[in-house]
């Protein structure tokens, strides 16, 4: 028997984000979950060397790898419409929840469950709001790469995600923005140094 479940991932490279804004650069679903993992991995790192967490840091990324996975039978509903009020926002998890039922059954049944602890995280676990702080984060830095690219189109996203990442409270977040934001703003001559 053949499963489908690694065929449906491979489809995250055709689901396309920031659908209602006008993009220097097209960003995909897949593309954007690798970013995530990379940063949640290094949010749940400097959380626990830095600040004293103890955030297991490769359930953080894993996390991250398959936080859009449902999106490949959803589409991707841009966030002012997802959030518009909270009928809609109840909706819309529901439907992202059946669609990882749904992605789950294309697995064999030994393995189910493995990836359900990914793909239906525990919503109330550190690593969970690493994450999300992390997809947030690679938002941010989307519209850093539009602005700079000249796209006036992002400039209101990138405040209102500024603003949403610093009321979170995580000093991982602050010390990212500290240590790592400014060098998103370089070219790649600045970036070496030359």
């Amino acid at each position: 028997m053949s499963y489908n479940f690694y065929a449906f991932m491979d489809r995250m490279k055709y689901i396309k984000r920031w659908q209602l804004m006008r993009s220097v650069r097209e960003e995909n679903i897949m593309e954007h979950s690798q970013q995530v993992a990379m940063l949640a991995h290094a949010l749940a790192v400097i959380d626990n060397k830095i600040f004293g967490g103890s955030a297991d840091a490769e359930k953080a990324a894993l996390y991250a790898v398959y936080h859009e996975c449902s999106e490949v039978l959803t589409g991707d509903l841009p966030t002012p419409i997802k959030y518009f009020n909270n009928n809609i926002e109840g909706a819309y998890k529901s439907l992202e929840e059946r669609a990882c039922d749904k992605l789950l059954n294309t697995l064999p049944e030994e393995l189910r469950g493995e990836f359900e602890k990914s793909m239906k995280p525990d919503k109330t676990s550190a690593e969970y709001a690493i994450m999300k702080a992390a997809d947030r984060l690679a938002a941010y830095i989307k519209c850093l790469e539009e602005l700079r690219s000249g796209n006036r189109e992002f400039a209101k996203a990138k405040q209102s995600i500024e603003d949403d990442l610093h009321s979170r409270n995580m000093p991982e977040v602050e010390y990212f923005f500290e240590k790592f934001i400014k060098s998103f703003e370089l070219t790649l001559d600045e970036l070496e140094g030359l």
